[in-house]
């Protein structure tokens, strides 16, 4: 199976009617959103680990 990565724009938006159904079923196993999770007073460090592509996505939760 092919990876594709859903950047945003209207291609995602078609891709999602078709692809849904599969990962609700199982057929497909979609990858992490949030790569690393920081405490709010680390977002300077969760800002720079995207910038520097170490990560993702980083979570700051509240």
């Amino acid at each position: 199976m092919r990876t594709i990565t859903p950047t945003g724009g209207g291609p995602v938006c078609a891709s999602i009617e078709r692809l849904l159904p599969d990962v609700l079923d199982g057929t497909i196993t979609p990858g992490r959103v949030f790569e690393e999770t920081f405490p709010l007073a680390r977002a300077p460090d969760a800002s720079r680990a995207m910038a520097d592509r170490r990560v993702l996505k980083a979570l700051l939760p509240a």
